[in-house]
């Protein structure tokens, strides 16, 4: 057991690097009405090449752009728009589109949908393939953004390895997670989000310090139950990234199990490049050292994380 945790040391090194060399090959763009029919926008997130130097929005015909603000007239955001350049540098491309009525709408332009159609804010027409396929990229790219859930589930690792109890604890984290993400996002249980916020990080601290011994506590007694309790909280922390989206109301269901799906395939993804690690470095017990020194390190960004954030509540 000691040789499958001391993997994961050398997997999070590997991790970090890939972090800071290779970010996700998704742009963001943002969408904000000013006024009826003009909108302010530009590019939120991308990669180490600027998304504005790799990627050129092509507006609905009857809208005017100047610099950063766009003017649609009379007819609002509406008809089709269009990325350049996307499948270059960038697979992807998410339109973030907020009207001034409170309304949002999320789209994703990809290499095999290039354009989308805009129905502005009071009819959204989207077909239920266009919503699903927006919100699944959506759930892939916050948890692999999301470096607090990461680092959670990468503590779970440390702490339960690869064996058979991997599955009913990863099981028991998915299962909590989604129903209080469908819970919150039907606004059947609200809860402010920085204590929210703060709870998950102490949820890294602990697990993490439950890794670093092996008394048989609660936690290496019964990790899933653990898993589950944190991920009922972890699940709240998904319910206000997607707050700040927006869900479609004539697509609701679908958006909110989209996203949900995406979540999984992102942490999916997570744990099997944590097992790919395993079977390249299980034999080298040199990188056992490492292992505690890798512990520490998510402590001590889960315990910054606490402070700063239960500081954030109190001041």
């Amino acid at each position: 057991m000691n040789a499958i945790r001391t993997v994961f040391c050398a997997w999070l090194l590997l991790w970090a690097g890939m972090a800071s060399a290779h970010e996700l090959s998704m742009a963001e763009m943002d969408l904000r009405e000013t006024a009826r029919g003009d909108f302010v926008w530009q590019w939120i997130a991308s990669g180490a090449r600027p998304a504005a130097d790799e990627l050129t929005p092509v507006w609905p015909s009857h809208c005017r752009a100047e610099a950063n603000t766009l003017r649609c007239g009379e007819q609002g955001l509406t008809g089709t728009l269009a990325i350049e350049g996307v499948g270059k540098t960038y697979s992807a491309a998410l339109v973030k589109v907020h009207w001034a009525d409170g309304q949002k709408r999320v789209y994703t332009i990809t290499t095999a949908q290039r354009s989308v159609r805009l129905w502005g804010s009071a009819d959204d027409q989207r077909g239920v393939g266009e919503v699903a396929a927006a919100y699944g990229v959506l759930g892939v790219e916050h948890i692999l953004s999301g470096f607090d859930h990461l680092l959670f589930v990468i503590a779970l690792l440390f702490l339960v390895g690869f064996g058979r109890r991997l599955l009913w604890t990863i099981t028991a984290f998915t299962g909590a997670h989604s129903l209080t993400l469908a819970l919150s996002a039907l606004g059947w249980l609200t809860l402010r989000r920085p204590p929210v916020e703060a709870a998950i990080a102490l949820s890294i601290v602990l697990v993490a310090a439950e890794a670093l011994h092996s008394r048989q506590t609660l936690s290496r007694r019964w990790p899933a139950l653990v898993a589950f309790l944190f991920g009922l909280v972890h699940g709240l922390g998904f319910a206000g990234a997607l707050e700040e989206i927006g869900l479609p109301q004539n697509h609701l269901l679908t958006a909110l199990l989209t996203f949900n799906l995406g979540v999984e395939v992102g942490q999916v993804l997570v744990v099997a490049v944590a097992w790919f690690a395993y079977r390249v470095f299980a034999n080298r017990p040199q990188l056992l050292p490492a292992r505690a020194v890798a512990l520490y390190a998510i402590g001590s960004i889960a315990a910054y994380w606490s402070i700063d954030r239960i500081a954030a509540i109190v001041s």
